[in-house]
């Protein structure tokens, strides 16, 4: 396994670890914000008394929660299952396809389509996250003067718009911003914590499993229905394994263990004590645990860690977009690289600002954290008992663990996971909809997508025929070869480009220079320069029709009149001018028909996320004057 930041300078890895804690933990960071209070909510469907026994139980089961879902499982081992440095449960279905030869196809299918489910309640999550964390702060400012009710939702707003405009800066520069702020976060809420414990020191009896076991065995149906808000202090578990990509395995570890995991326990333990002093203080533990004279700057505080909490699950969904494209569940979108430092810190336009518009909605919706509590712990809990599944397959199938290990592994964890996840189907009709909703659709237009593109590539196939054949065919019929060079884009060397097989068919003509180009992105910043272009002539040395493949670094942009000046450099075929050079793209029409494979609605879908795709022209640095766009037709 790899990691993007393997051999990067010490300063270098240092700013991965500030940036780390100003990205990664922004959401479980600021779940001791509204973890506690809506578990004693007496708004909810299923309230939990301030009685000693309960805070206790729920305080310890708050504790072994984090400790074995998050330090366990996602920070000790989840962490580990990257590809190629890239984390996330879209890296998981790579590493399960690699498999896939061995273990079945069926097998390998459905747990890829459970993988890409647990990929779509990310995004519902990516959507709830933004939402109820900043919704959470700014309601402190009803702590302070309970007549700014009506100013939480207008002000949660503009914070939201505010944070999506800054995205194309890149998650490194804006977690470099943010790093300095959790450090102080973090300290802040430990210290308040402490505060707390040394009022009531016996809460920390609350450590002890046996507090969480008998809370679970002795008062079963309260702590059941307890557990469906217990998981708000493991939300953004999943977010820890999707941003691994951004800044690394080991400054995301030790960040954890060593900073965020025990401000998260103090905090905790500060509030239970609180609670245990005031029973009536479970309105809004957190806030009510600092000095009065604080509260005015922790709302300040607190607010700028929700935003940052927000930034977690915005980078991991860039992450697993970008994921979903090279694996072709979404169409190629415009993906900015911000960093020279981490292949995985990038910028998605279009999931930017959907995820806005998506977040906002849900603020209008919804107006306050409590009406969005009960929806979130489904898509926490639905994910982490996915990425389990797919995290144990692996364990067994590429890891060659022995079986007993996995089972007692798996059995140990997911006996964990459902009793979450079955707490929180009781908040089903309270909200739990929502992710679900959102997932669902989702799921369906990523996977309508994948298939659309299986049927229109197999279509395409047929009507490009291979590229060694057409060449053949060129040297035996007598074809008129005009001035200049043509540049044809395509995916790779084997077939024909459509606007090729169009221009020698339908006009007869040929430039005297054509090269047909093939991008390739590595997995490293650089391409090496002997590696960089690579030259074919396809079987003939003097035709002046050659194939270019052009091998690229992750940051370097795919600018096609530069890779060909380097191509022409290397071969005695080609000379280019660049103001006698042309540039042939494939412009697929696609249209309804009765083609089978897929129902008609779900080709609905398909066509219509089409018109997300990136500009071609833009994409490849092409001069606009110089494009000539040749169109096809292919009927679904």
């Amino acid at each position: 396994m790899t990691s993007h930041t393997t051999g990067v300078r010490t300063p270098a890895k240092a700013a991965l670890m500030i940036g780390a804690l100003g990205v990664v933990f922004g959401d479980i960071g600021t779940s001791p914000i509204y973890a506690i209070q809506t578990i004693f909510n007496p708004g909810d469907p299923h309230p939990v008394a301030t009685a000693t026994t309960n805070v206790f139980g729920i305080i310890s089961l708050v504790f072994w929660s984090v400790t074995i879902v998050v330090t366990l499982k996602y920070v000790l081992l989840v962490l580990r299952a990257d590809n190629q440095g890239e984390g996330g449960i879209l890296a998981m279905i790579t590493l399960i396809r690699g498999t896939g030869e061995s273990n079945g196809r069926r097998t390998t299918v459905i747990l890829a389509a459970l993988g890409i489910f647990g990929a779509s309640l990310f995004f519902g999550d990516s959507m709830i996250t933004p939402a109820i964390s900043v919704l959470s702060a700014v309601e402190g400012i009803e702590v302070l003067q309970p007549g700014l009710a009506t100013w939480v939702v207008p002000i949660t707003a503009a914070i939201i718009l505010g944070l999506f405009s800054v995205q194309r800066h890149g998650s490194g520069r804006i977690g470099r911003s943010f790093g300095p702020i959790m450090i102080i976060w973090f300290v802040t809420i430990a210290a308040c914590g402490i505060g707390g414990i040394v009022r009531h020191p016996s809460i920390l009896k609350a450590l002890s499993p046996t507090y969480a076991i008998g809370f679970l065995t002795g008062h079963f149906g309260t702590a059941f229905f307890a557990l469906a808000a217990v998981v708000l202090a493991i939300t953004g578990a999943e977010a820890l394994y999707a941003d691994l990509g951004h800044f690394g395995r080991k400054p995301i570890t030790r960040a954890w263990l060593f900073m965020v995991f025990p401000a998260l326990i103090l905090s905790y333990l500060g509030q239970g004590a609180l609670i245990l002093d005031d029973p009536n203080a479970f309105s809004s533990p957190f806030f009510l645990l600092v000095p009065h004279w604080g509260r005015i700057p922790m709302v300040v505080l607190a607010t700028a860690a929700t935003v940052i909490a927000a930034q977690a699950v915005i980078t991991g969904a860039f992450s697993v977009a970008h994921q979903a494209v090279q694996l072709g569940y979404l169409p190629r979108l415009r993906i900015r690289y911000t960093s020279t430092e981490s292949a995985g810190q990038i910028y998605v336009p279009w999931v930017n600002w959907a995820l806005m518009i998506a977040v906002l909605t849900l603020v209008f919706a919804f107006e306050s954290s409590a009406a969005l509590a009960f929806a979130y712990g489904m898509a926490v809990t639905g994910t982490i008992v996915i990425n389990s599944l797919l995290f144990f397959y692996l364990v067994r199938k590429q890891w060659r663990k022995p079986l007993w290990m996995v089972i007692v592994g798996a059995t140990f964890f997911l006996s964990v996971e459902l009793l979450f996840l079955a707490a929180n189907l009781t908040k089903f009709v309270h909200g739990g909809w929502l992710p679900l909703l959102i997932a669902v659709t989702v799921f369906t237009v990523l996977i309508t997508w994948q298939q659309g593109r299986q049927l229109v590539t197999a279509k395409r196939e047929k009507e490009e025929g291979l590229l060694r054949e057409f060449i053949d065919t060129l040297h035996e019929r007598p074809i008129t070869r005009v001035p200049g060079t043509a540049v044809f884009l395509n995916r790779g060397n084997t077939t024909v480009p459509l606007a090729m097989r169009a221009n020698v068919e339908h006009n007869h003509v040929l430039h005297r220079n054509v090269v047909i180009l093939s991008i390739e992105t590595l997995t490293v910043p650089h391409a090496p320069e002997e590696e960089r272009v690579l030259v074919d002539d396809l079987g003939y040395t003097d035709d002046g029709i050659i194939h270019v493949t052009a091998r690229l670094g992750y940051v370097e942009n795919a600018n096609v009149p530069e890779i060909l000046t380097q191509a022409a450099a290397q071969s005695t075929e080609l000379t280019v001018d660049p103001d006698d050079t042309s540039y042939f793209l494939s412009a697929i029409e696609l249209k309804l028909g009765d083609t089978p494979g897929m129902p008609r609605w779900r080709k609905h879908i398909f066509l219509a996320t089409t018109a997300i795709t990136a500009d071609a022209a833009e994409y490849f640095h092409l001069p606009r004057e110089q494009v000539v766009i040749v169109g096809s037709q292919i009927t679904v």
